[in-house]
């Protein structure tokens, strides 16, 4: 406990400020998490508008000095990679099925 008048302040600030950046940091964790369980889910379209929801907390918590630029970068990078992957993956698949499709010789009966 802080024996200094000047340093009873700044703990009862530092409560505060704590309390005030845990839900934009929450918020942020929130929307990572939502767009990457959409992304393993296979809902691309809704996964992409999760992301750019996502990208934007974690811009908000950097621009605010809550978490590091460097953190909410790094972040940023791992989360529209794994949407990269995945989109990428998906139009793979289609164009195999599409390719499948084309081999197969049509039946005449």
């Amino acid at each position: 406990m802080p024996q200094i008048k000047s340093a009873e302040k700044q703990a009862r600030a530092a409560v505060g400020r704590r309390l005030r950046n845990k839900s934009v940091q929450s918020q942020a964790k929130t929307d990572v998490t939502k767009a990457e369980k959409l992304i393993f889910s296979g809902e691309l379209e809704a996964a992409q508008k999760a992301v750019v929801a996502a990208v934007r907390s974690l811009d908000k918590a950097a621009e605010k000095g809550i978490i590091h630029a460097n953190n909410a970068s790094r972040r940023k990078s791992r989360l529209v990679r794994k949407l990269n992957e995945a989109q990428a993956l998906s139009s793979a698949k289609a164009e195999a099925e599409e390719a499948a499709k084309s081999e197969e010789p049509a039946k005449e009966e």
